[in-house]
């Protein structure tokens, strides 16, 4: 176990929150946004928000985690990394460690056709072409081609939880892309709001080995209702 992974504790289990305390996010108009995350890009990330082809154009709260862990943690990790990112919606984390790490190979962000188009439009903002690439991926359907050709071994995903019946097609993607790399690693950001989102955590940890991680803002992002996991191979 790395030194910034321990197992939960019951402080700040996710089982602890009342429903009420983590409402959805309220929606806002299409906009542009620069995140530097707290310092760890000197150079900030552009992203643009767009809500008309879904929420999955907004900035969720799970993603600056996720990313401001990655940047934090493992910048000098990542380097010779096959990088895919699930549910991107406008490709915050995928981006933000395209933008903060080294990386040889190019980086995919995925989500569902009706968030393509941002997704290019922020990999383009940001000077990201060839770097990174947008690609289409619905979870639960058979993994594109190209994904498979490329045998992703890091894993983003960020508030992925939120629609309960696409809990299924979610676990069977994330399942597939570690029958493609067997030692790889997902890492798993979400926000509890629901207390069905408790059903997905359940279900995981009985099909991946999982492992809440450390991180030095732990202790406030834990009582915002955020969680931090690895997902790995039995």
């Amino acid at each position: 176990m790395s030194d910034v992974e321990r197992s939960p504790t019951p402080e700040f289990s996710p089982l602890a929150f009342d429903e009420g305390l983590t409402p959805l996010p309220e929606y806002k108009a299409a906009g542009t946004t620069a995140l530097d995350f707290s310092g760890l890009l000197s150079e900030p990330l552009k992203l643009h928000e767009d809500l008309k082809t879904g929420c999955g154009g907004q900035l969720w709260p799970a993603g600056m985690v996720l990313a401001t862990h990655m940047l934090r943690y493992h910048r000098d990790k990542l380097q010779n990394s096959r990088l895919l990112e699930l549910g991107a919606g406008g490709g915050l984390v995928g981006l933000a460690v395209a933008r903060g790490c080294s990386l040889s190979s190019p980086l995919y962000i995925t989500d569902q056709v009706e968030m393509e188009s941002l997704m290019q439009h922020n990999i383009s903002l940001n000077g990201l072409d060839g770097r990174v690439k947008a690609k289409i991926l619905n979870w639960g359907e058979p993994l594109p081609q190209e994904i498979i050709d490329f045998k992703p071994d890091t894993i983003l995903a960020a508030d992925c939880v939120y629609f309960e019946p696409a809990f299924p097609l979610l676990l069977q993607t994330l399942q597939d892309l570690l029958a493609l790399s067997p030692t790889a690693t997902i890492y798993f950001c979400f926000k509890k709001r629901r207390r069905a989102d408790m059903q997905f955590l359940k279900s995981a940890k009985k099909i991946f080995q999982v492992t809440e991680i450390e991180d030095e803002d732990r202790p406030v992002f834990s009582r915002e209702g955020l969680f931090l996991y690895t997902f790995t191979s039995r």
